[in-house]
């Protein structure tokens, strides 16, 4: 793809970065440190009539690509129910998922990590798609403890939309690992408990 190390390189999407945010974050995690993502994604880009083309460009010939694991902290299965009950485990999927209930015998269990706290990533955005500013995100996970004061993790269904609010949080000050795997891998395993409810259990 051409990617290079020294140089910057910005990401975005048509969903108010909601996907874009795990292409940086696996970025930033494989060790390319200038990765940003464009506020507003695409439609900002095209409201603020920046050019717009159709062609798919060739990458550039040559690239230093070199992938050095480990650039943004993550969480295990075992670390992430730990941090559910020691600090702030926030679950960034929608009320439902997150909610869950009774499924078809032999499906996937569904509910959330006992003891995680529900922010949809969606919450992170005003309605056309940018990050709401500082004081209105410090408000949204100051209401849930993840004020800088304890550890604040964070997971998901497969582990997109909750890079979405690991960016939130760092633009906070707030540094939070995220369970990569998250809801699919722990509904994967039958012996992780699952709780189902509003409430984080």
């Amino acid at each position: 793809m051409g990617l290079c190390k020294d140089r910057l390189v910005v990401v975005y999407d048509h969903d108010g970065n909601l996907l874009a945010a795990r292409v940086w974050w696996v970025l930033r995690w494989a060790g390319f440190e200038r990765v940003v993502m464009l506020d507003g994604g695409f439609a900002a880009w095209a409201s603020a009539g920046g050019p717009i083309v159709t062609e798919v460009p060739p990458p550039p010939a040559s690239s230093n690509v070199s992938v050095h694991p480990g650039g943004m902290p993550e969480l295990d299965a075992d670390s992430a129910a730990r941090l559910a009950r020691t600090g702030v485990l926030l679950d960034t999927r929608i009320a439902p998922n997150y909610c869950g209930g009774d499924v078809p015998a032999g499906s996937p269990a569904r509910g959330h990590i006992p003891g995680a706290v529900n922010v949809p990533a969606p919450d992170n955005l005003t309605p056309d798609g940018h990050f709401s500013d500082f004081v209105t995100l410090r408000s949204l996970y100051t209401a849930t403890g993840a004020d800088g004061s304890r550890p604040v993790g964070v997971y998901c269904g497969a582990g997109v939309s909750a890079a979405h609010t690991v960016a939130a949080l760092m633009m906070l000050g707030i540094d939070a690992p995220m369970y990569a795997g998250s809801w699919s891998a722990w509904s994967a395993d039958p012996c992780r408990p699952v709780a189902i409810g509003p409430e984080p259990g």
